[in-house]
């Protein structure tokens, strides 16, 4: 079982899983759309140790009397809706056809793109999941790619040198730093190996320092842009997997609460940013309700579902040079 799956289990008495979650454990075939044969013989598993598989959006059992007593959910409500941070972040955005794109940068960074078709990166950068809506007719791959040192260098900064500013400071400060901040580069990769990296772990750098010119506001845009640049050489990785997103959808959080880090975002990558009030608990809420059958309809659950604001790219030339100076120290420390 997966958490998800283990939780329910714990609520309701019932033990099942779906083929979103057994996808997340790598015990997926998707091209015959069952578990995995070949898995389950290299490892020697007994296919008694899966659980029951059936839709995310179906009924897992209902919260027993014990449970609703320990917790104050009332009896017999229906758990009818199951999946993994990713593609439930996904759902919460309205990220359910081929070509729509989900992203996060909390303390790992993620872009979450969703594909009709099956493939495989040679070098494994990127893994595959059944999407939520995924169904043998019609086909829908989340295709995610994860940067584990994301969101961590910024609070990582902020715990070692600058507890007494707020984020919000820090960007502030940030903001009145130009573009490239003075040729100080961060590598943001220390938080272990790096899958898109092919599982090497290089650590974090910050190059170039120059003590007569950098300072702490310079740091905290070097960051910012070290981990958008950490974005861009993932998702041009999708791209040579045939993934061309136009636009983004991400939650205002983490990350993405700041303005200084959404332009460098955009401008690394040259693709636009929609960013919306809903996270991953709404998602949740979301799913609950479509498999509970309140919404009739995924037009239904996103009925109020708009934008609060759109970003373009607007440097995307300057933020070329300074990426492609930001990959050759890359290239180096993976050499």
């Amino acid at each position: 079982m997966l958490p998800g799956d283990f939780i329910a289990m714990k609520l309701t008495g019932e033990i099942t899983t779906t083929s979103s979650a057994l996808s997340e454990g790598i015990f997926w075939d998707f091209k015959k759309d069952q578990i995995s044969e070949d898995v389950m013989k290299a490892f020697g598993f007994d296919y008694l140790l899966i659980p029951k598989v059936q839709d995310l959006f179906s009924s897992h059992g209902k919260v027993s009397a014990e449970v609703a007593q320990q917790v104050g959910i009332p009896e017999n409500v229906p758990v009818t809706y199951k999946a993994g941070d990713q593609p439930n972040n996904a759902l919460s955005l309205n990220v359910l056809e081929p070509g729509e794109v989900a992203a996060n940068a909390g303390t790992s960074g993620v872009i979450y793109a969703v594909t009709d078709k099956l493939f495989a990166d040679k070098f494994s950068r990127v893994n595959s999941f059944v999407h939520v809506n995924h169904t043998t007719d019609e086909k829908r791959i989340g295709v995610l790619l994860c940067i584990n040192g994301a969101a961590i260098m910024y609070s990582w900064v902020k715990k070692v040198c600058c507890e007494t500013l707020s984020y919000k400071q820090m960007d502030e400060l940030a903001a009145s730093i130009n573009p490239g901040s003075d040729g100080l580069f961060v590598l943001p990769f220390g938080n272990g190996a790096e899958r898109m990296l092919q599982n090497k772990m290089i650590d974090a750098h910050i190059e170039n320092i120059d003590l007569n010119k950098h300072t702490k506001a310079h740091i905290f845009l070097a960051v910012q842009e070290g981990i958008a640049f950490a974005f861009r050489y993932g998702l041009d990785i999708m791209r040579e997997n045939d993934l061309h997103p136009t636009i983004i959808r991400a939650g205002k959080a983490n990350l993405f609460l700041s303005d200084v880090f959404i332009q460098s975002f955009v401008n690394a990558t040259g693709v636009a940013v929609e960013l919306y009030e809903n996270d991953g608990s709404v998602g949740a809420a979301l799913g609950a309700g479509v498999g509970a059958g309140i919404y009739k309809s995924n037009a239904d659950a996103y009925a109020n579902f708009k934008p609060l604001q759109k970003f373009e790219p607007t440097n995307v030339e300057l933020y070329d040079e300074l990426y492609n100076e930001w990959k050759k120290l890359l290239e180096m420390h993976l050499k």
